[in-house]
């Protein structure tokens, strides 16, 4: 198993548009080969930052999608005038080595 956890905070007051964008996202990941599942955090403590995590069978499978056209096509939701701080974004990638 392969897990992407991208890692962002919204700088102008967009993260409602945001958290509103991710609950009515397209759903076009969800028939992407080797996906499992995506989730979508914030802390409560502070709404501007987020946490998107999809898990894969394998790190082919989420590769092939981050190049994809439905990988494009899903952000088109993502409101047009976000900005985000600087020196936030950023991805980690993960192996199960147990569970």
């Amino acid at each position: 198993m392969f897990i992407a956890i991208s890692h962002f905070t919204v700088a102008n007051h967009t993260h409602d548009a945001v958290a509103e964008a991710f609950l009515q996202r397209p759903h076009l990941v969800d028939g992407s080969e080797g996906f499992i599942r995506m989730e979508v955090w914030n802390p409560a403590s502070d709404p501007t930052q987020f946490m998107l995590i999809t898990w894969w069978q394998n790190a082919e499978s989420f590769h092939s999608w981050h190049h994809s056209h439905n990988y494009r096509q899903s952000h088109q939701s993502i409101p047009k005038n976000l900005k985000l701080v600087p020196g936030t974004t950023r991805i980690e990638y993960f192996n199960l080595l147990c569970d």
